[in-house]
């Protein structure tokens, strides 16, 4: 059997994610929004604000932990994509968080999420 592509992987990571946050009864908004290079994962509702998830997965530790992913140039992208998506919607101003979901996909177990709310912020 092939192995998964980076973006086969990262689109489980994601569908994965968008369980996840659905079944803590947050609403998904967006997913995939693109602003020029920029793109935010998902963009979701949790009932007080916007919450911009970026989800990165792994198959296995062999890159290292997902979260070590998120760089500084990783969240700039983000939070201009984030820029783009709230002028877009007529919504700037509006209370936005930004998480990270890391998803960890094994062959014989359950994948592993772990969500880290508030992982960083833009003024």
């Amino acid at each position: 059997m092939a192995r998964a592509t980076t973006t086969e992987t990262g689109r489980e990571g994601e569908d994965i994610a968008v369980r996840y946050l659905e079944e803590k009864q947050w609403t998904v908004i967006d997913r995939n929004y693109r602003f020029m290079k920029a793109e935010a994962d998902i963009v979701a509702y949790d009932g007080k604000q916007i919450i911009v998830v970026e989800v990165k997965t792994r198959r296995g530790a062999g890159f290292g932990e997902p979260e070590e992913a998120v760089t500084e140039q990783k969240k700039k992208q983000l939070y201009k994509a984030t820029q783009a998506w709230l002028y877009e919607r007529k919504m700037e101003g509006a209370p936005v968080r930004f998480d990270v979901i890391a998803v960890i996909l094994s062959k014989n177990e359950d994948p592993v999420i772990r969500h880290h709310e508030g992982a960083f912020w833009y003024l």
